[in-house]
């Protein structure tokens, strides 16, 4: 009996460590950015135990929820990032061009303080992504941020599962200049792709037919045991993306890549995919359409590496002119402070709607990870993931006041305490801390390439030539 009431007590610690704290809130009086159903303006919005139960004018606030006067400020969805690798511990399993078995799952780092920088500038929910070292590189994971909590709390629970895709120079520099394999051009990374679909589709048949020959071999129905066909994860999740379950994020330059991605797609009935960064993309907006292809862009970003130099600042604007399905995402852990810049940079540059800009970074980014029907808009039923902001959340005035993630406060301008945010050093002059800045939070290492970087060192040049005697 005492055995079966430790069991039973430890049991029930399990299942709370792995619950997902919510709040009640009720914010009062705001102008109400609801993406789906225009602005509301002196509108509340009630949350109880994390859920948007009721949008309406002079709400009442249940016995024990706190009131949150909004008056003359703008209330919207939490900001959605559709390509983050903030929070993680690694990026890349570079070790071979395709790596499909592996996980962001397994690489979340709960404590990192971008999560709270993150939550300064409203942004809620990010894509945690695989690097782009691979053709197929791992799979993907979707976050809340939920800061302080641990890395199980932090899990998107029940968004779709995603795998992140790369084309053009990464794969082809990680793996043909640095391994000497395949893929060491452009076409070597369709062919890739192809042999691996086709291996997963022979996989998928011979391990089917071993299970039935198993199963009646198992009930007297066969003679003989049969030959084993020995289970595969990486081939499972290739399976698991051929029939859908699985959702692709392709790192993406240039527009010949993006057409020949979709073509390879359609051979194999592939419905959902998103191509990442996308600088091109606006080459192909119709193809995009026609294959109801959904994008994720950088604002304005280019030139730092070849492949993107053919890159314009029109190019989230003309994907939406098109009717793609279009978000902008951070790729950073500094960008992802300020996503509400970026979308602005669609009006100012491509007279872009304001509605539609502020769905490149709220309902869009959601459809694309399958969490829309949770996320993205404020709607009575969906999470209480809500921001509210001191101005129109497009102006560059405009400061985030308050971040809740299911109801829960996670960020209050008015509380923030100076423990909670790395300090700057009075001492560093301009220059260091300019680059200090750069090594720590621009394109060198918390970008799609982070951690592959050791291929292309003096030490990783000469683990590559001892490997290739």
């Amino acid at each position: 009996m005492k055995k079966i009431i430790v069991l039973l007590f430890t049991l029930c610690l399990s299942f709370n460590g792995l619950a997902q704290e919510t709040g009640s809130v009720l914010i009062k009086n705001g102008t109400v950015i609801t993406i789906t159903n225009g602005n509301k303006v002196d509108t509340d919005v009630l949350i109880e135990d994390g859920t948007i139960t009721e949008i309406g004018k002079d709400l009442s606030a249940p016995n024990g929820v706190e009131t949150v006067d909004a008056e003359g400020k703008y209330v919207m969805p939490g900001i959605i990032d559709a390509h983050s690798h903030i929070a993680a511990v690694d990026v890349n399993e570079w070790t071979n061009p395709v790596t499909a078995e592996v996980s962001m799952e397994e690489s979340i780092n709960p404590n990192d303080i971008n999560i709270y920088w993150a939550l300064a500038g409203g942004v809620t929910s990010i894509h945690l992504m695989h690097g782009s070292a691979n053709v197929i590189g791992g799979q993907n994971e979707t976050l809340k941020l939920r800061y302080g909590a641990n890395m199980n709390e932090m899990r998107f629970k029940g968004a779709p599962r995603t795998i992140k895709f790369a084309l053009g120079e990464n794969p082809t520099r990680v793996h043909g200049q640095g391994f000497g394999v395949k893929p060491r051009t452009r076409m070597g990374v369709e062919q890739v792709i192809r042999d691996h679909f086709d291996a997963a589709q022979d996989y998928k048949r011979n391990r089917q037919q071993y299970l039935d020959a198993k199963e009646a071999y198992e009930n007297g129905n066969r003679d003989e045991p049969p030959v084993p066909v020995a289970k595969n994860e990486r081939l499972e999740v290739l399976v698991d993306i051929l029939e859908g379950d699985v959702w692709i994020h392709t790192h993406s330059y240039r527009a010949d890549e993006i057409a020949m991605l979709m073509r390879v797609f359609d051979d194999y009935g592939i419905e959902n995919f998103t191509f990442q960064h996308a600088n091109e993309a606006f080459k192909v907006a119709p193809e995009l359409k026609e294959n109801n292809a959904y994008t994720s862009v950088f604002a304005d970003w280019w030139a730092y590496k070849f492949e993107v130099y053919y890159s314009t600042a029109y190019n989230a604007s003309i994907l939406n002119a098109n009717g793609v399905r279009n978000s902008i995402n951070s790729d950073s852990g500094e960008l992802i402070r300020h996503l509400n810049h970026e979308a602005a940079k669609a009006v100012h540059y491509g007279n872009t709607s304001k509605q539609d800009a502020l769905k490149m970074i709220t309902i869009n980014p959601a459809m694309q990870l399958g969490i829309d029907d949770k996320v993205g808009s404020i709607e009575e039923g969906k999470h209480g993931d809500v921001a509210i902001w001191s101005g129109h959340p497009l102006s560059i005035y405009s400061k985030t006041e308050a971040t809740y993630v299911d109801g829960k406060k996670y960020f209050d301008r008015s509380e923030d305490k100076n423990d909670m945010r790395l300090q700057p050093d009075a001492e560093t002059d301009f220059d260091e801390g300019r680059n200090r800045w750069y090594n720590e939070n621009g394109r060198q290492d918390k970008t799609c390439l982070q951690g592959a970087e050791i291929r292309f060192s003096k030490k990783g040049m000469k683990l590559n030539q001892s490997n290739s005697n």
